[in-house]
């Protein structure tokens, strides 16, 4: 990933919150043939399993993923924040001299290391419990494995492969107008306050604080 040094985010906090407030990763691996692959999961992050964390997913057996790719060569997993269209009408320098273009304020992270595979039974059943408290923690009537027929929840267990990804390197780019002069930066908080989005909202906040919480 292209890291100017204004953009670059090493805080882990700050690179592990953005993985769970966003844990629909694009999984991108290498076939064995030397092709490239990118497959859309969701990820739960053990933040404290290893020396920078592990990442867990699954896919369907019938996916030809876990067969086919390289397990000697990194897998990265892709983890899209807030992002949003940022117009240079948000921007005083504009009325001042008018040197100024559109751009695109994006936090994203990048983790990547060597997977494994997963299919014991055993092992799949924690990491789909995990996976599923994580998602349905806060509603008002969460859903629970347990809720499921036994005999149905083993046979989809034997539907799904695990995928397990050590991380080995992992990189965070928070582009939210560090490179531009405070009154640029106020106006484009400005801008994205009257687009009345969510996205927008979040992308506000990161600009007043990136990385923060």
């Amino acid at each position: 990933m292209y890291q100017p040094p204004v953009f670059a985010e090493t805080d882990p906090d700050a690179l592990y919150r953005l993985i769970r407030e966003n844990p629909f990763a694009v999984l991108v691996t290498c076939d064995r043939d030397r092709s490239v692959e990118a497959n859309h999961i969701p990820m739960i992050l053990q933040a404290d399993e290893g020396a920078d964390g592990v990442l867990r997913g699954h896919v369907s057996r019938a996916n030809p993923l876990w067969r086919d790719y390289d397990p000697t060569v990194d897998a990265l997993a892709i983890f899209q924040g807030p992002h949003h269209y940022v117009t240079p009408s948000w921007y005083p320098s504009k009325a001042a001299h008018g040197r100024v273009v559109p751009t695109w304020n994006y936090a994203v992270v990048h983790a990547r290391g060597p997977m494994t595979i997963v299919e014991d039974p055993a092992r799949l059943r924690v990491h789909v419990r995990a996976l599923t408290d994580a998602r349905e923690a806060g509603r008002t009537a969460p859903w629970k494995v347990g809720d499921a027929p036994a005999g149905f929840i083993e046979k989809q267990l034997q539907g799904i492969v695990g995928l397990e990804l050590r991380i080995g390197r992992i990189e965070g780019k928070w582009k939210m107008s560090q490179n531009r002069e405070a009154g640029d930066r106020a106006g484009v908080v400005r801008g994205l306050g009257a687009e009345g989005s969510d996205m927008a909202a979040r992308v506000a906040r990161e600009i007043l604080d990136p990385g923060g919480d």
